[in-house]
């Protein structure tokens, strides 16, 4: 009986650390929410949606597309990926999607909407940002990449290049 408590307890213990695991890794590198904020008149002709996660990294790349398209006649919306299911992609010209993969698969928010929506005349454009950098969905053409800062303007160029053939 003594043996068997000295297993179960090992055992409770391992499960326990892992759990203890499991939430130091949700706090660490879990994404931050979006404030959901516009750019410019939403009577514009030219209509942009960027839905987002919250880092360093999402935030510059965020940053600097909005910076690029600002100033002209294109009217720029923010949102938390979370958000996606109030989004009808027929309200903009182009969408771009930014998200992590998370626990070998994307946000649900995001699947669902690209479940729904597929490529909708590929407008949408989606960048994936995973530890290895290469984790796509099926059947999207996605843009891939890890977070790192020092490689944001790579795939800031990306997206713009793209955005610039829906919206000019």
């Amino acid at each position: 009986m003594k043996r068997f408590k000295k297993i179960l307890f090992r055992i409770l213990a391992v499960m326990v650390a892992f759990f203890l695991f499991l939430v130091w890794y949700q706090y660490k590198y879990s994404m931050d929410v979006v404030t959901p904020y516009n750019i410019n008149s939403p009577t514009l002709d030219k209509k942009l949606l960027i839905a987002t996660q919250g880092s360093d990294f999402k935030d510059k790349v965020t940053s600097d597309i909005v910076d690029h398209f600002k100033s002209d006649s294109v009217y720029i919306e923010v949102v938390d990926v979370e958000s996606l299911n109030d989004i009808d992609p027929n309200d903009f010209n182009a969408l771009v999607i930014i998200h992590t993969w998370e626990n070998w698969k994307p946000p649900l928010s995001v699947q669902s909407f690209i479940d729904m929506y597929g490529n909708e005349s590929n407008k949408i454009i989606v960048f994936t940002t995973s530890g290895d950098g290469d984790y796509t969905m099926k059947r999207v053409d996605a843009i891939a990449g890890e977070s790192k800062l020092s490689e944001a303007p790579l795939f800031i160029n990306k997206i713009i290049d793209r955005l610039n053939k829906l919206l000019m």
